[in-house]
């Protein structure tokens, strides 16, 4: 298949697979939502649908989108994308969330898995610059959620989910943050280091990751405007990921 035709079909079944597996999430989340006031519209929704709709909506999605990209991408595409809906719903929201503090380690493998099933979708010989990248959505995603679950700590804590500024305090929770932000912007340049990207993106992504910092330590910890630092962190890998397709 060409790669534009490609890249267009497995968008769509990423899509779709990530539609069904979070509708599945707000079916299993349903009661701890009722308990968060931030989250209670989808519970709305939910029982506007009901729970066996929404279910069934799900799971459709999730089976089209498997046979689609088995049928017309290639077998690899399709086993990561299951490996994504698995890892989110099982791995994930039905374990790791509900027991560690740590749980938004393990959640931030089906996040970064989109990056390999697109990878795969154009060269299902996965390469060691899709596997970077992997990686940095991994290091990604624990500062970008610690952000939100810091300005929620309190939602979090009455609906009895263990995150971390809940089962170990603010000042853990931030130590952590700098840890996984500080290896950000290394691990993103090391495509350049390795020969995948230009010295343009080298430079480009160690500023971008320094501004990141930066942001992180305005918002997190002089100001606790925690809404913000999540906001930031958007914007950050949206400026890497658009580095890494123009130069």
């Amino acid at each position: 298949m060409p790669e534009p035709k490609a890249a267009i079909l497995c968008t769509t079944c990423i899509v779709m697979a990530a539609s069904g597996s979070a509708i599945i999430n707000v079916v299993l989340e349903a009661s701890t939502d009722s308990l968060m006031p931030r989250v209670r519209p989808r519970l709305a929704a939910l029982n506007r649908l009901g729970p066996a709709n929404a279910a069934a909506i799900a799971v459709t999605l999730i089976l089209a989108s498997l046979a689609l990209s088995y049928i017309f991408i290639n077998p690899v595409t399709c086993a990561l994308i299951l490996a994504a809906v698995i890892s989110y719903l099982f791995m994930y929201t039905l374990y790791a969330k509900r027991r560690s503090p740590y749980g938004t380690v393990v959640g931030g493998l089906p996040g970064a898995l989109p990056v390999l099933i697109g990878y795969a979708s154009v060269k299902p010989a996965l390469g060691l610059d899709g596997i970077i990248l992997f990686m940095v959505m991994l290091l990604w995603q624990p500062p970008h959620f610690l952000a939100l679950a810091l300005k929620h700590k309190d939602e979090y804590g009455a609906s009895g989910t263990p995150v971390m500024p809940v089962a170990f305090g603010e000042p853990y929770t931030k130590t952590f943050i700098f840890i996984y932000g500080t290896a950000l912007p290394f691990l993103t340049a090391s495509l350049w280091l390795l020969g995948y990207r230009t010295a343009l993106f080298g430079v480009y992504s160690l500023l971008l990751g320094a501004a990141f910092l930066i942001a992180y330590y305005m918002y997190v910890v002089r100001s606790e405007r925690y809404g913000r630092a999540f906001g930031a962190s958007i914007a950050y890998i949206m400026a890497v990921l658009i580095g890494v397709v123009a130069t």
